[in-house]
């Protein structure tokens, strides 16, 4: 039989030997990185930066240069290096998608340990979102700004031209006209065509004299009843404006040019080598304005796209730190 001091001094062996056990476990747990749910921060933290700063950065910089090459004169003059840029880009996540599926078909893949969310399944998902965005973005910048920049900038530039005296086949290469002052729009010959829009027309006169051919014509959209002579489109009855801007969209001539055959039914006149220009009050302005929109609209996009990005990373870094996966 122990006495009662026996017994105390055993029991003060074996919780030193606990605690010095515990103690000796707790670093083989940390040295292994099995602490905190089986996650040390400062450690993974420290060695896992380069997945976080490439997730941030490859995307972004991916919808950049796609955006860009959508955007501006490389896609107006040289559109094969465009679409090569584009093809590189796929190309590019084609195979982070193989690597990703390579991936999932691995044994070890499907471990316990490794069925969490991965940061190249994120790259992946986020460079497929960022080629498209720069996609979608990239032409419609192209379409609005940029390309009606480089048509016009192509054409000729007209000053002082008198629509009662020259004929529209002198002027096949106009892009921007200032026409004569004094000149307006006569809306009492203006005439319409209905095919899905309106597509309204007036003739650009001087003066009050009824003319041999009306080559110069002003047009719109919407902007007529298309059954009687009341063109009201920008700028028909500003006093300050005589300047026109060559239409330069294919696909609305051939409607415009069927109105002002209406109007010579209608009206009794004649119109030889019909020109269409939008009248505006300071074409150049205009012209400059969608070049300096195209950019705008370029560093709007690249700002936004790297802010909801980083968004993301963040929002990912915070999920994946939950389940232990830097």
């Amino acid at each position: 039989m122990y006495s009662h001091a026996q017994l105390a001094q055993h029991a003060s062996l074996l919780g030193d030997s606990a605690e010095a056990y515990g103690s000796a476990q707790w670093s083989t747990a940390r040295s292994h990185g099995k602490a905190n749910g089986g996650f040390i921060r400062g450690k993974r933290f420290s060695l896992n930066m380069l997945p976080v700063g490439l997730n941030l950065l490859l995307p972004w910089g991916l919808f950049t240069v796609v955006f860009a090459a959508m955007s501006f004169s490389v896609h107006y003059e040289h559109a094969s290096i465009t679409y090569g840029i584009i093809g590189v880009a796929l190309l590019g996540i084609l195979l982070s998608g193989f690597y990703v599926l390579e991936l999932r078909v691995r044994k070890h893949y499907y471990s316990e340990a490794d069925r969490a969310p991965s940061w190249i399944v994120f790259l992946f998902v986020t460079l497929v979102v960022s080629l498209v965005t720069a996609l979608i973005l990239g032409d419609w910048n192209y379409k609005v700004n940029t390309k009606p920049y480089y048509d016009m900038s192509n054409l000729g530039k007209y000053t002082d031209i008198d629509a009662t005296r020259m004929r529209g086949q002198q002027l096949m290469d106009a892009g921007i006209v200032d026409f004569a002052n004094g000149s307006h729009i006569d809306v009492s010959k203006s005439m319409g065509f209905k095919n899905s829009k309106m597509y309204c027309v007036a003739p650009i006169s001087l003066g009050n004299e009824t003319l041999s051919t009306y080559d110069f014509w002003a047009v719109g959209t919407d902007c007529c009843s298309g059954y009687q002579a009341d063109f009201h489109c920008t700028g028909f009855n500003d006093p300050r404006t005589n300047g026109g801007l060559r239409l330069v969209r294919e696909g609305d001539r051939p409607f415009f040019r069927l109105a002002v055959q209406q109007a010579e039914a209608t009206h009794q006149i004649r119109a030889a080598h019909p020109l269409f220009f939008h009248w505006v009050q300071d074409p150049r302005s205009v012209v400059e304005g969608w070049r300096s929109d195209g950019r705008r609209y370029f560093l709007a996009g690249t700002m936004v796209f790297f802010v909801v990005q980083a968004f993301l990373v963040a929002v990912a870094l915070i999920s994946f730190s939950k389940l232990g996966k830097w």
